[in-house]
């Protein structure tokens, strides 16, 4: 189990409130980001791809302010994460410059993960700056999501990510080491180090939130094993109270694993082959049959005809010169523009259309072929 984080390839790291603030003067706790920070560091020097999902806007922002303890309303929510959110990134961009890493802010909703053209463009830019190097650190739009503030969770958030750019590995760090049969507090409550199926009875064995700094419980931490798990993804639920807490739980420490029965690229293969419904079509000579049957990219020189009415985001079927599928994608054009550029070089495509598209009509990672 302890090999899940160390052998990762792409690793999404939630860290809750409670970590990042003290309760007490509701300032950033420098000492302990700074020992997660090195941790970060030490795993992308050794290669793996790095994501930080990060609580912490409102718990800073509200101190910052001068709000009072307890339940705020919607709007003094807003106006603490606009506050918070500007010492939380410069607080992650100054820690890890330091380790010579560069830090990126991306800001997201719940829409931003389900509605597809948002969702390609949202996974598209992530995917860019861990191709380039740079951590990005990543939180709910809380400023602007009203329905995020009242019902939502980073959580929850964290998976989704990880599951829109295929994370084989997503780590929550709270203020508790895992799940239990019953509260932690009560007697005969026994720690639960792997969950191989999430059934109605280890939903059952979920709690509430612990603090008022933060807005998500076991059941929300379950939730999202629910959804990583469906992504193939790993999960586990770790206190992240000690310094290092990812080097602890590579040596180890106690924590709760959720185990993926499939893969990240699996899953989504499945989903786009089986999941959506096709908006249209698009036929491609026996060159591009030939170049996606060798894992390559759909490009639009290869396509002969464009048939329907779709937007970028859109499931497309891919039929070979005999009208046969071969294959199924997400348009990363309309249907418009995807008739201006068929047949044409990449090259020409800011010409054809004004700006400065994707090379690829469907990109490979985009893209499933079908069984014969």
């Amino acid at each position: 189990m302890i090999a899940r984080l160390s052998n990762a390839q792409r690793v999404v790291v939630k860290i809750g409130s409670a970590l990042l603030t003290d309760k007490e003067t509701g300032k950033l706790n420098r000492t302990w980001l700074h020992a997660f920070i090195e941790d970060v560091a030490t795993m992308r020097a050794r290669g793996q791809e790095m994501l930080i999902v990060s609580s912490g806007s409102i718990a800073l922002g509200r101190r910052a302010l001068g709000l009072p303890s307890g339940k705020l309303k919607l709007e003094e929510s807003q106006a603490a994460a606009a506050v918070g959110q500007i010492s939380l990134a410069h607080a992650y961009q100054e820690i890890l410059s330091a380790y010579g890493r560069t830090c990126a802010q991306v800001l997201l909703t719940l829409d931003d993960t389900e509605e597809r053209r948002r969702y390609l463009n949202a996974r598209s830019t992530i995917n860019t700056l861990l191709r380039l190097g740079a951590v990005p650190v990543i939180n709910e739009n809380d400023t602007v999501a009203t329905s995020e503030i009242r019902y939502g969770d980073n959580d929850r958030l964290a998976a989704r990510v990880a599951s829109m750019i295929s994370a084989d590995c997503l780590v929550l760090l709270s203020d508790v080491d895992g799940l239990y049969t019953a509260p932690p507090s009560e007697p005969g409550a026994t720690h639960i180090p792997e969950v191989a199926d999430i059934t109605p009875e280890i939903m059952g064995m979920a709690g509430d939130a612990a603090s008022e700094m933060s807005r998500g419980g076991m059941k929300t931490k379950v939730a999202a094993a629910r959804i990583a798990t469906d992504g193939g993804c790993n999960m586990a639920i770790a206190n992240g109270r000690t310094l290092h807490p990812l080097r602890a739980l590579e040596e180890g420490a106690r924590c709760t694993w959720f185990t993926a029965r499939t893969t990240p690229v699996a899953s989504r293969k499945r989903w786009i082959s089986g999941s959506l419904k096709t908006m249209g079509s698009i036929t491609v000579d026996d060159g591009a049959v030939n170049a996606l049957r060798h894992g390559r990219s759909l490009l639009p020189a290869g396509i002969t005809a464009v048939e329907g009415r779709f937007e970028r985001g859109d499931a497309l079927s891919i039929l070979n010169e005999n009208g046969i599928e071969i294959a199924r994608g997400l348009s990363a054009y309309s249907s418009e523009d995807a008739q201006r550029i068929k047949g044409h070089n990449s090259s020409e495509i800011e010409e054809l259309l004004g700006f400065a598209g994707r090379a690829e009509m469907v990109h490979r990672d985009d893209l499933v072929m079908m069984k014969a």
